[in-house]
């Protein structure tokens, strides 16, 4: 049965795609190398402003304060990881399954010197233990497979303590329930799945999470791609020496389709707020727009 995802496929996935050059990343993601939709909160923002301001609006929904322990399922490239132990004082714990990404992250936090209060591991989300205030997935889930939504949600329930807030930042399909690209799938993002609201909402009910908010975000990501598009463009010359003329025109295609699937067709990106007690999070959304208006500075102020 596909999307399954067990432990051993999914590192293989990953590798697929994560385990490629570094160097690949590094010509076409903002400095900081987020792989996922930037939020632009003004339309003039650069690519690295709305990357940025994506990580201000998690900590937001995540209401963080010092010395909180933050769980990163998915850690990437290690910098949302960084900035909430950097920023907002957050001791944070990254799991990835991406060889490459775990080098780099180490790499990026011990030059910050933050390997004090921010650790990242070669580790599957289902073998995480230990609680935490704080749990957070962005550009995962995505990864995770329909047959595995109950426990991924399971181990965020177990790991999450009784008054923490997790986070969840995914790729969504608006009409519900549908097949992958078949394209995508061979050749991008093996075992990969879009989610619909529907399957992440009961998932998330069934494992006894509670949902205390949802946005979604519509054309945010097009405008993401664009920006990853025409800087592989740019840097199309490179691509090409990293990998050869095949491998540029399969990216071509792969971030141009994209781009297009989220400006005219059924994807989005949900943020889900997730609690397990209901007073955890206040009776009112202004603190995120309140936090997201702040300055960086401030943010930064606060958590020393």
């Amino acid at each position: 049965m596909k999307h399954k995802n067990p432990r051993r496929a999914s590192q293989r996935n990953a590798a697929h795609h994560y385990d490629l050059s570094g160097a690949l990343y590094r010509l076409f993601l903002d400095a900081d190398r987020q792989y996922s939709s930037a939020y632009f909160a003004r339309p003039d923002m650069s690519l690295e402003e709305a990357q940025d301001a994506k990580k201000r609006h998690i900590a937001a929904k995540l209401l963080l304060e010092p010395g909180q322990r933050v769980l990163d399922i998915g850690s990437g490239w290690g910098g949302l990881g960084i900035t909430l132990a950097e920023d907002y004082g957050a001791d944070v714990s990254g799991v990835t399954l991406s060889t490459e990404q775990l080098t780099e992250s180490r790499v990026r936090a011990a030059k910050k010197g933050l390997t004090s209060r921010v650790r990242f591991d070669l580790r599957d989300y289902r073998d995480v233990q230990g609680v935490f205030d704080r749990v957070v997935s962005v550009g995962m889930f995505e990864h995770v497979g329909a047959a595995q939504y109950q426990t991924f949600f399971g181990a965020i329930c177990d790991r999450l303590a009784e008054d923490g807030v997790a986070v969840l930042h995914t790729i969504g399909n608006v009409h519900g329930p549908g097949r992958n690209n078949p394209w995508i799938e061979k050749y991008i993002f093996p075992g990969g799945m879009v989610p619909a609201l529907s399957q992440i909402a009961e998932a998330a009910e069934r494992s006894g999470l509670i949902v205390t908010d949802v946005e979604i975000q519509r054309l945010h990501y097009a405008e993401t791609l664009k920006a990853w598009r025409d800087r592989f463009e740019a840097h199309r010359d490179e691509v090409r020496a990293l990998y050869d003329e095949r491998f540029c025109r399969m990216w071509e295609f792969y971030l141009a389709g994209a781009e297009a699937a989220f400006k005219e067709g059924d994807l989005v990106v949900f943020q889900v707020q997730l609690v397990k007690d209901p007073q955890a999070v206040p009776l009112t959304r202004d603190y995120i727009t309140d936090f997201d208006r702040r300055s960086p500075h401030a943010h930064k102020i606060a958590a020393e």
